[in-house]
C-alpha cells in the first residue's frame, strides 16, 4: 500500500547507497593514478618484440660480435619449399638436388617415373612419405602434382666473395619471375657459367617454381644473393671482370666485341623483359651490347636473352681455344 514505510523491502539499509558517497577515503583514487608513459614493445618481457631482442643478443653472444651480426653478413635464405609434378620430381631427384622428404599419393597407379624417383629416394636415402591426394592438393597449392611431390629444404645463396675467382658470370637485374631465374641457370650450366647474381630486392628467389625450371641446374650452379647490384658490379670490375650489359639501345652489337673481351673474365649482366637495365647498373657496366633481331622486335624474354648471350660468349671462347 502506498505509503507504507514498514513493509520489507521499502528502506534501503543505511550505507547501502549506490555510487560515490562523501567521504569514501578516496577508495577509486588509486585507481586512477598515473602509471606513466607505456613501454616501448622491445621494453615488455612478453610481447613478440621483446622476444625478439633477446634471440637476436643470444645470438650475437654466440658469434662473438655482441650483437647480432648485419643482413650483409648474413647468408640469405627462401623459405622451404614444395617440387610437384612427376617430371620436376624426377629432374630434381637425378640432379641429386638436396630434399627433406618425398611425398607420393597412396593407391596411385605407378608408371616409369614414379618408380624411378621412390627408387632414387630410397637410395639416397630420402624419407618417402604416402598422403592422400587432399593431403597433396593443399601442400602444393592446388599445382599438378600428378601424385608426385619433393619437399626442398630452404635454399642457402653462396657470397659474392666465393665466386670472385671464377670466369664467367651472369647477373640479372630486376627478373622477378622464378622460372625465368631457374631457365637462366640452366642456359648458365649448359654453356660453362659458372654462378648466378641476384640482389635481394626486387628479384626472383630460387623457389620450388626456379628449381622445376632449371631442370635441376640449380645443384650444379651456386646463385648468389646480394644487397645491391651496382656495387656488387664494382667489386668484380675490381676483381678483374669485364662487365658487359646486355640492352637493346646498345651502342654494340654482342657479337662485335672484341673477342679478348668475351674470352676473358667476363660478367654479363641481364634486365627485365619489360624496363631492360636499370640506369644506375646500365651505366656501372664497361660495354652495353645488344642482340641483333629483325627490326620490329624491341625486347626477348630474359632467360631467351641471357640464353643467347652465353651462346656468344661460349662459341668466341672455343674459337680462342682451337687457335
Amino acid at each position: 500500500m502506498a505509503g507504507n514505510s514498514q513493509r520489507r523491502g521499502a528502506m534501503r539499509n543505511p550505507g547501502s547507497k549506490k555510487g560515490p558517497t562523501v567521504g569514501s577515503g578516496g577508495q577509486r583514487r588509486k585507481a586512477l593514478a598515473a602509471k606513466g608513459p607505456t613501454p616501448k614493445a622491445e621494453d615488455r618481457p612478453h610481447h613478440p618484440a621483446a622476444k625478439a631482442k633477446r634471440r637476436a643478443g643470444k645470438a650475437g653472444v654466440a658469434d662473438g660480435s655482441g650483437g647480432q651480426r648485419p643482413a650483409a653478413t648474413r647468408p640469405a635464405r627462401t623459405e622451404a619449399s614444395i617440387l610437384a609434378g612427376r617430371n620436376a620430381v624426377l629432374e630434381a631427384l637425378n640432379a641429386r638436388v638436396p630434399a627433406k622428404a618425398l611425398y607420393v599419393q597412396a593407391r596411385l597407379p605407378a608408371d616409369d617415373r614414379l618408380r624411378e624417383a621412390v627408387r632414387i629416394a630410397a637410395a639416397e636415402p630420402i624419407p618417402i612419405l604416402e598422403v592422400s591426394r587432399l593431403d597433396l592438393d593443399r601442400m602444393t597449392d592446388g599445382a599438378v602434382h600428378q601424385g608426385l611431390a619433393l619437399a626442398l629444404p630452404a635454399y642457402a645463396y653462396a657470397e659474392l666473395d666465393d665466386v670472385t675467382d671464377r670466369s664467367l658470370l651472369v647477373l640479372l637485374d630486376g627478373v622477378t619471375d622464378a622460372r625465368n631465374l631457374g631457365a637462366v641457370a640452366r642456359s648458365a650450366a649448359a654453356f660453362g657459367a659458372d654462378a648466378v647474381v641476384v640482389p635481394v630486392r626486387r628479384s626472383a628467389g630460387v623457389t620450388a617454381g626456379a628449381w622445376k625450371a632449371s631442370a635441376g641446374a640449380l645443384a650444379r650452379i651456386p646463385v648468389v644473393q646480394v644487397t645491391n647490384l651496382t656495387r656488387a658490379i664494382k667489386t668484380l670490375q675490381d676483381s678483374g671482370f669485364t662487365v658487359v650489359g646486355l640492352t637493346a639501345d646498345g651502342e654494340v652489337d654482342l657479337v662485335d666485341l672484341p673477342r679478348d673481351v668475351l674470352a676473358d673474365r667476363l660478367a654479363l649482366v641481364v634486365g627485365s623483359e619489360g624496363s631492360g637495365l636499370g640506369r644506375l647498373v646500365s651505366q656501372a657496366c664497361d660495354w652495353r651490347a645488344r642482340i641483333g633481331m629483325r627490326a620490329g622486335n624491341e625486347s626477348l624474354n630474359a632467360s631467351v636473352a641471357a640464353g643467347i648471350g652465353l651462346h656468344v660468349i661460349a662459341q668466341a671462347r672455343a674459337e680462342e681455344v682451337s687457335r
